[in-house]
Parts: structure tokens; sequence; C-alpha cells
């Protein structure tokens, strides 16, 4: 069961699935989202990256944690997206700042 649970959390389709269950999730069930997407890990990043370029709201807000929380893999993903979107380039510059734990 295990396994099969892995193939569903380590593919692109589940990040959108976790990422649509967020619109109407409890507190518990947006904390057990974020804690998939930072098992995910790496490989989640680029999509976490695009989508918090877009989404609004308590999305935003976990996927900005999520990305926190795996940390350094965040960081290219961040900076190439800052560079591309300037309206994002302070969202990512203060999350890039988190994750290296500078003060802001």
């Amino acid at each position: 069961m295990q396994a099969v649970l892995n193939k569903i959390e380590n593919s692109t389709s589940s990040i959108q699935y976790f990422l649509s269950k967020l619109e109407n999730a409890d507190n518990i069930a947006k904390n057990e989202i974020e804690n998939i997407l930072v098992n995910i890990g790496k490989t989640a990043v680029p999509e976490l990256v695009d989508e918090l370029q877009v989404i609004q709201g308590t999305k935003r807000g976990v996927v900005a944690m999520t990305l926190i929380r795996i940390g350094d893999d965040s960081i290219e993903y961040l900076q190439k997206a800052a560079r591309i979107n300037k309206d994002f380039a302070w969202i990512a510059k203060y999350l890039i700042t988190e994750i290296k734990g500078q003060a802001a």
C-alpha cells in the first residue's frame, strides 16, 4: 500500500490533486497536504514555483511554506522565476531569505 501511495505522491498530477484539495481543506487537512508536498521534495519544486505565481489565498500560503520547508532545493527555481517574472521577484527574494534563515 505504501508503494502505491508513494507513486501517487510523486507524480505531477498528484501535486495538482493536492493543491485542488486545499480550497476546501480545514487546518488539519492543510497541514497534511503541506507535509505530503514537502515529502515529494525537489521534484515538486518546479510546479510549486509555477503555481505560486498564479494562485492566491490559502493555497499561496501553503505553497510558499512548502517551498520554504523544502529548503535549498527551492532556491534555484525561485531565482529563475524571479528573473522571468519581475512581479514575482519580491516574493522569490522573501522566500529565499526565509530559506537561508536571514533576517528579512
